[in-house]
């Protein structure tokens, strides 16, 4: 049965446009909060609409928080991955060395790690 198979499961959350690239850009740079800006301006193609929809569905699978503070003004939301979206880096960074073995040859990816990444 396809809907007890964890593949087919995963990738009803994770197979969706722009997921994995949300996860990815969470993990990215010093700074592990990030503000829906940051996240909006980093992933320049994506609307508002899918980007908002993204954050929701990935907190709802436990993959990222949101903390708001309302000691601020205007009211302050930062996402973080949690630890299960940071186990999943791992994925992606096989993903990673997958396309750079068989599909896409980059240099500078070679020899970055995806969190140092400024692409």
């Amino acid at each position: 049965m396809q809907k007890e198979c964890p593949v087919y499961g995963v990738v009803d959350f994770v197979g969706k446009r722009w997921t994995l690239l949300i996860l990815l850009e969470l993990y990215k740079g010093e700074h592990k909060r990030k503000r829906y800006t940051h996240i909006k301006n980093s992933l320049p193609n994506i609307t508002p609409k899918i980007l908002s929809a993204r954050l929701k569905e990935l907190e709802k699978q436990g993959m990222l928080k949101k903390q708001i503070s309302a000691k601020t003004f205007p009211i302050k939301s930062e996402y973080y991955l949690t630890p299960r979206g940071e186990d999943f880096i791992k994925i992606i960074k096989g993903i990673k060395r997958w396309g750079l073995k068989w599909k896409i040859s980059n240099e500078h990816c070679e020899t970055m790690n995806c969190e140092e990444c400024d692409f």
